[in-house]
């Protein structure tokens, strides 16, 4: 059954989908697995179950974006090295940005090696209490060399996995100006963050107002924070970030004056 459930994942609709699954390891409440599963935190290793979706060599998602707000997740630093998370790993997009060692053992293609990926979306039909939905491209290296499409027929495996800290060499903190921003609103993606790899607040300084008074934004969607204002917001701004571990970043005057919204703006720090 899972041989022929693997053809079907990609083109399947969500709710089929689900039905799939439904019938391969059955529901909580028929005596299939509990899918209640508390949230990851730094460091700690499990077991999952892993599918695929996406193109065979992909990212994910068609558009190489995601749940969690990120941008062109088949580049550097990701390089389509990505996954969906259930709830325990994407927390309402709190664990957007996280880092994960996997490797699988259990199937004949599985070559035991440990792969990092970084969650970028979120899984909405999770078929164990941890359950990565990985891009063809992170599935298929878990294979033994030649093997990789012979895994990825396989549609769902076991896995092993432990929260790492995340590693994106040559890269500072970096934000980005979502579309719809104004002179009332701010919306920021925050991207690239050593270390927890997620970001759990943000909050900004507008130059000029309040006396360096730091002003807390909201979580939007995914990795996407923002500031709904009552007053024209004052550029330059600073930003202020905490990770999971309580390790607060701050980049000063990162966003300019002259800011512009659907643009980039990389900072000059870094979580060590």
């Amino acid at each position: 059954m899972a041989k022929h459930l693997s053809l079907l994942l990609v083109a399947a609709p969500p709710l089929l989908m689900l039905l799939l699954f439904s019938s391969v390891y059955g529901s909580s409440a028929g005596g299939g697995p509990n899918l209640n599963a508390s949230a990851v935190s730094f460091g700690q290793s499990g077991v999952a179950r892993a599918t695929w979706y996406g193109a065979p060599n992909g990212a994910g998602p068609y558009d190489n974006g995601g749940a969690c707000g990120f941008k062109n997740v088949n580049k550097y630093p990701f390089m389509a090295m990505t996954s969906c998370g259930n709830q325990p790993l994407f927390k309402d997009g709190k664990g957007c940005g996280a880092c994960y060692k996997i490797k699988c053992t259990k199937h004949k293609a599985c070559s035991g090696r440990t792969e990092t990926v970084v969650i970028t979306d979120m899984n909405y039909y999770p078929v164990a209490p941890y359950h990565f939905d990985l891009s063809g491209t992170a599935f298929g290296k878990l294979a033994k060399p030649g093997r990789n499409d012979e895994l990825r027929h396989a549609g769902i495996i076991d896995i092993q996995f432990t929260r790492v800290p995340c590693e994106f060499p040559g890269l500072k903190v970096g934000f980005h100006v979502e579309e719809g921003s104004n002179a009332v609103y701010m919306a920021i993606l925050v991207e690239y963050e050593n270390g927890d790899g997620d970001v759990v607040q943000v909050d900004l300084m507008e130059s000029g107002r309040g006396g360096g008074r730091w002003t807390r934004m909201k979580e939007s969607w995914g990795s996407i924070w923002r500031l709904d204002s009552n007053h024209r917001l004052q550029a330059p701004f600073s930003l202020r970030i905490r990770n999971e571990s309580g390790k607060t970043l701050v980049a000063r005057n990162v966003i300019p004056s002259n800011w512009r919204p659907n643009t980039f703006y990389r900072s000059i720090v870094q979580y060590s």
